[in-house]
């Protein structure tokens, strides 16, 4: 028998498939001792291990069972997976806003690979839209494919290419735009962008799913129609991230680029403001702002695009113990730049104060944020904060890491000189500095406490 038919299984695995004539994409019931599983038997990557056979359950999510559990195999049919989606002309209407939507990958953009078991970027700009038909109750969306990169592959590059694009399709007269982008760096592009992208007219919306297309519990058609309802009639001319508010379907939230953090591995409501508010939440139907601080949609097509960037930076996190030798392997490979992310209000222990002494010396940019994420810097409370200014740290207030880091990229691109980079650096821009943290800025639910529970309890369902 071929073992085509048997796509990636060995072993065991194999063993037992062949010995009940199971063949991949067949529609099985599988049991065992304990319990019966019916669904599509799926190939397995080349990877795996050979102790496992894998189904696509009925409900839609997929589950291994080991081989030497089974006792038999029903089949009762066959359903082989077809995973292109049709393209279909999108319908467009004079009477509703133009909407591009720019395209770098990730998992919005993805499917499975069987092959791998991973998964990989791949629908394309053409299938998206066609596979969330409500995007057409919004506007008229037209697509490109800048990239097709998972977001730990964006870089310069990308990060230039997508603001030049940005830049294009403002000149063109687009209504708003929304760029899709992988999870797991979209608050660094995002904070990059609100610094090369400035005075935008219209709505920048970052949109990005957790969950690939192929699972139920998928988030990406309700980001995409939540960021181009968004895209196509809020009145934020900002460049924001549009993920799921709560875990549930009820709406999305709206952050600033510069104030977003991806706080969680798999939860669909991973990404937070950091030290603030949102902006606003949206479902289907509204958008609901949340404060009113926000730059506002303009008619005009005046934007600021400047896409500097200086490569040689890096983000240094301290831990206890840390070695003079980090700051000097960056010094020694010419790094123009450092970002660290101290404890408490910017601290790091004295054996780094030659190296960072050194840094100053050789006209390395260093700046100070706090690993706590929440809160400022306050490099004058402590002996050790006073004397790494004086060794001259810089604090740069209450930057996110990855915004800091982000904008000392973009201030070196454009001026080597201490001084100019400096004022750059502490002069707000797009929200990454702010007067002060609102009192309901940091709210953490720990679970276990009573008044914890007891809200839970009441309105979480």
């Amino acid at each position: 028998m071929n073992d085509n038919n048997y796509k990636g299984y060995r072993g065991k695995a194999l063993s037992v498939l062949k010995n009940f004539n199971a063949q991949v994409w067949s529609d099985a019931e599988i049991i065992t001792a304990n319990c019966n599983y019916k669904g599509i038997i799926l190939p397995r990557s080349e990877t795996a291990d050979s102790f496992h056979i894998v189904i696509k359950l009925r409900v839609g999510y997929n589950i291994g069972i080991a081989a030497d559990k089974v006792l038999d195999i029903k089949i009762e049919g066959r359903k082989e997976a077809h995973y292109k989606i049709p393209e279909k002309e999108f319908p467009t209407s004079p009477n509703k806003p133009k909407v591009k939507l720019l395209c770098t990958g990730g998992t919005i953009a993805s499917r499975l690979d069987y092959r791998t078991g991973a998964v990989i970027p791949a629908f394309s700009p053409g299938e998206l839209y066609s596979s969330v038909p409500e995007l057409a109750h919004y506007c008229n969306l037209e697509t490109e494919k800048l990239y097709g990169v998972f977001s730990e592959n964006m870089g310069p590059e990308q990060w230039i290419g997508t603001a030049q694009a940005i830049g294009r399709e403002i000149e063109k007269g687009v209504d708003g735009i929304v760029i899709g982008h992988g999870t797991d760096t979209m608050h660094h592009t995002a904070a990059i962008l609100s610094f090369m992208v400035q005075n935008s007219p219209v709505p920048i919306v970052m949109v990005g799913s957790q969950r690939s297309s192929d699972r139920p519990s998928s988030d990406a058609a309700l980001n995409l129609m939540h960021a181009v309802k968004t895209a196509a009639e809020s009145n934020i001319a900002e460049v924001m991230v549009c993920m799921f508010g709560p875990t549930s379907d009820y709406y999305g939230l709206l952050h600033r680029g510069t104030r977003v953090r991806k706080m969680h591995s798999s939860y669909r409501s991973t990404f937070r403001t950091i030290g603030d508010i949102p902006i606003a939440k949206v479902s289907r139907d509204e958008i609901i702002p949340l404060r009113h601080d926000y730059k506002q949609r303009r008619k005009d097509r005046n934007v600021i695009i400047n896409t500097s960037f200086e490569e040689k930076v890096s983000i240094v996190y301290y831990y206890p113990n840390m070695k003079p030798d980090i700051i000097d392997s960056l010094i020694d490979n010419g790094y123009k730049g450092i970002v660290i992310a101290g404890t408490g209000l910017g601290h790091v222990n004295k054996p780094l104060y030659p190296s960072l002494k050194r840094a100053h010396e050789k006209g390395i940019a260093v700046y100070m944020t706090v690993q706590t994420l929440w809160g400022f810097v306050q490099m004058y409370v402590y002996d050790t904060g006073r004397d790494m200014m004086e060794l001259g740290v810089v604090p740069a207030a209450n930057m996110l890491p990855e915004a800091a880091y982000m904008k000392l990229c973009w201030a070196l691109g454009q001026t080597n000189d201490p001084a100019k980079v400096k004022e750059i650096m502490l002069t707000p821009i797009a929200g990454e500095i702010t007067e002060r943290e609102p009192s309901n800025g940091y709210l953490i639910y720990q679970g276990g406490l009573p008044e914890v529970e007891e809200f839970i309890s009441k309105y979480v369902k």
